[in-house]
């Protein structure tokens, strides 16, 4: 995106010279007149007229010129420049299988776990962030990236039926750390998010993904979202395919999510409410700091120069048609 601006525009000011110059040639015009007696005969179509308005009004155009150039008119893009090493790559892995539909959070668990997500990304402005979606199926909706509005519009659009039912946590582990393990950044981490237990047999088993991440030093956080007990969760749909909820106990693989974390140095985090699902967020936010610095780089366009060549055209213009006027007059 370009932006304008003047970099001296006080000089406008100059402009202001204008009336009293304007002032002096109407009152000197009233005055005297027209020296010149015969171009009241002269056919409107042969151009003097013209040459001799051009004539009185070049002063100003050439004046108008060089005020214009001392004001350097502008334009300039904005870029930043950061070190992506001393930053955070942060990759969000969530369930979205169909449980996450359950209304143990409000409205229900994944909308929740939207609006508090965009709110975490949000705050980390110079970091990089990635969005890994999975359920019976794990796929890359966003690799890390510092355009985190991309980010921010996949969480909104997050779907529970766009992948295969279940639920295959080391699938949606192991791909976030397929796609970080190749990351400079100072520090590489993976909020791993789910509702529920493995239920894909022949699937990434947890563990194999945990080791991978310790390899690559990459950091795991697991969130256990779901209540103590039971909620209503979709179990089927009716004859006119909308989704019945029925109370159903609410069973979250704490231990694996509990050894992911360990094996990783991360922690591991249980969130029964909106409250403390934000509280979680808040506090992955507090542990893990960003030295990165990112600075604006400014760069500019500059067009005083075309002013003053205009300038300088019709001041050889002026010249030239005042050699050429008088010496036909002559």
């Amino acid at each position: 995106m370009f932006n304008f601006e003047l970099y001296s525009p006080w000089f406008l000011l100059l402009f202001l010279l204008f009336i009293p110059l304007l002032f002096r040639d109407i009152s000197k015009q009233k005055k005297k007149g027209i020296k010149v007696p015969t171009v009241k005969n002269m056919d409107p179509n042969n151009g003097i007229l013209a040459v001799l308005f051009l004539l009185k009004i070049s002063k100003y155009l050439i004046l108008s010129a060089l005020i214009i150039a001392m004001a350097r008119p502008r334009t300039f893009t904005v870029s930043q420049d950061r070190d992506d090493t001393k930053g955070i790559d942060i990759m969000l892995s969530v369930d979205v299988s169909l449980s996450m539909l359950a209304k143990d959070l409000t409205p229900d668990r994944l909308t929740a776990l939207k609006n508090i997500a965009i709110k975490f990304v949000e705050k980390r402005p110079n970091d990089r962030v990635g969005l890994v979606t999975y359920s019976g199926e794990a796929f890359t909706k966003v690799p890390v990236t510092s355009d985190h509005q991309v980010v921010i519009d996949e969480l909104k659009n997050l779907n529970p039926l766009e992948l295969q039912p279940g639920t295959a946590i080391g699938e949606g582990l192991s791909v976030a750390v397929n796609h970080l393990k190749n990351s400079k950044a100072k520090s590489k981490i993976i909020i791993l998010m789910t509702d529920g237990v493995n239920t894909i047999e022949n699937a990434m088993p947890t563990q194999v993904g945990a080791e991978l991440a310790k390899n690559n030093n990459i950091k795991v956080y697991s969130i256990g979202i779901g209540t103590n007990g039971y909620a209503l969760m979709p179990t089927q749909t009716d004859i006119f395919g909308d989704l019945v909820f029925t109370e159903t106990e609410v069973k979250i693989d704490e231990p694996i999510l509990r050894e992911i974390a360990q094996v990783t140095g991360g922690k591991y985090f249980r969130a029964t409410s909106n409250s403390s699902l934000e509280e979680v967020y808040d506090e992955i936010n507090q542990l893990e700091k960003s030295d990165v610095k990112v600075s604006k780089l400014y760069n500019y366009e500059e067009y005083f120069k075309i002013f003053l060549w205009i300038a300088l055209g019709m001041l050889v213009m002026d010249a030239l048609l005042r050699w050429v006027f008088y010496k036909f007059l002559s």
